[in-house]
């Protein structure tokens, strides 16, 4: 086993199956997946030197109707369901981000 150090201290896990069903749902013309959109809103995001991940996942076995799973390595013990067309400033606010920290 191999341990490799990262300088990612949060993981964002959003479901891959649910984004698919929605087709997208998020963003200004509602149109591209949750992922896509945390990541063109918040700087630093992308590469080795990210301290905050999002990573699209397989299946997370809880399949909410019309939302998207999500979970956050800062709230254990809970995963959000984030409903088609909610305002991606009102996902950050309830996950703590702003537009330029992390």
């Amino acid at each position: 086993m191999r341990v490799v150090a990262t300088s990612a201290t949060r993981i964002l896990a959003i479901c891959g199956k649910c984004g698919k069903k929605l087709g997208g749902g998020f963003g200004g013309d509602a149109g591209r997946p949750l992922g896509k959109v945390l990541r063109q809103r918040l700087t630093g995001t992308k590469g080795k030197r990210a301290t905050l991940r999002i990573v699209e996942t397989k299946c997370l076995d809880i399949c909410p109707k019309g939302a998207v799973a999500l979970l956050d390595s800062a709230q254990p013990g809970a995963v959000l369901l984030v409903a088609r067309a909610t305002p991606v400033a009102v996902v950050m606010a309830r996950l703590g981000l702003d537009r330029t920290a992390r």
